[in-house]
């Protein structure tokens, strides 16, 4: 495991990557930078060998049967995928509404928009599969008020520049470690918008074990405990890359809570959905992720569920 150092220089790096990349992306069709980042992927794929082998050990444990060639093609086109994200990041800040509508297929999300425009608050839940900042962006950018919580990253130079790019798309950025964070998550969604989390990761916060690819595996259990406390209604959210550069953005159906549901119940259900989502695409998920990792420290014991 990288040590906080470690983390910290291997972020400054790729925020440095990221200012150049932007000053080249944003002046280029998007066509062009889709290109440019699919030649980066290729030469990640080589560069990052210890990446490169972390991704194919993982997806070993969800698709065992896999032959080592469909393996290694996979993840070799995860880095293309990847590469092609970072270039479309860039240029987002590019977008109006009519090429949102031409570059995004949308499915779900008047349904979602109804629900906030009657006052009713939205949780949605979604993963690292697809372009997940695209979903954020063109989500944002349809004016009703849309809100997401950001891990504390060891770059705060990464944390600014992700957090102002969101902003430009009409996306609010909470941050998890801020002192406010807990109050501003709970209004978020009683003031009537949309609150997104990213719950496919093993993180260092309170978690529960619930099934991912037929092995347990640690998930925040936080997200779907506000959304019950807020009585509010849950939603899974997908994004998927087409083949002719466009995006597929799913947004799942609505899921009446109340107080009293279960947590856990509500955090695995969730994340089957985000499992089928991933057997889909499977180049589109972040495989170099130690998804099944143990963390004893954050793991919350099943018996308190009824907490």
């Amino acid at each position: 495991m990288a040590s906080p150092k470690l983390r910290a220089f291997r972020e400054r790096a790729l925020y440095r990557v990221l200012v150049i990349i932007s000053a080249i992306g944003r002046r280029i069709p998007l066509p062009l930078g889709q290109f440019l980042g699919r030649r980066l992927g290729d030469l990640a794929y080589h560069v990052a060998r210890r990446e490169r082998r972390k991704a194919i050990a993982n997806i070993s444990i969800a698709f065992p049967s896999w032959s080592d060639a469909q393996k290694r093609r996979t993840i070799r086109d995860m880095f293309r995928h990847l590469g092609m994200s970072v270039f479309e990041l860039a240029w987002m800040p590019n977008l109006t509404q009519e090429l949102r509508a031409k570059l995004t297929i949308v499915e779900g999300l008047d349904r979602i928009m109804e629900i906030i425009d009657s006052g009713r608050g939205v949780v949605t839940f979604t993963a690292h599969c697809g372009n997940w900042e695209w979903l954020s962006y063109t989500t944002g950018m349809c004016g009703r008020p849309v809100s997401v919580l950001q891990r504390e990253r060891d770059s705060p130079e990464m944390n600014r520049y992700i957090t102002e790019l969101r902003a430009k798309g009409g996306v609010r950025t909470i941050d998890r470690g801020s002192s406010n964070s807990a109050r501003d998550l709970i209004q978020s969604i009683r003031r009537g918008g949309m609150l997104a989390f990213v719950i496919d990761q093993n993180i260092r916060t309170e978690s529960v074990k619930v099934p991912f690819f037929d092995q347990p595996a640690l998930t925040p259990i936080g997200p779907a405990r506000i959304a019950i406390r807020t009585e509010a209604v849950a939603v899974v959210a997908t994004i998927e890359r087409l083949s002719d550069g466009r995006h597929h953005v799913h947004f799942g159906e609505p899921i009446e809570l109340q107080r009293g549901d279960d947590p856990i119940a509500l955090t695995a259900r969730i994340t089957r959905d985000i499992e089928a989502q991933i057997r889909r695409v499977p180049a589109q998920w972040v495989w170099m992720h130690d998804r099944w990792r143990e963390r004893p420290k954050w793991e919350m014991k099943t018996e308190r569920a009824g907490e």
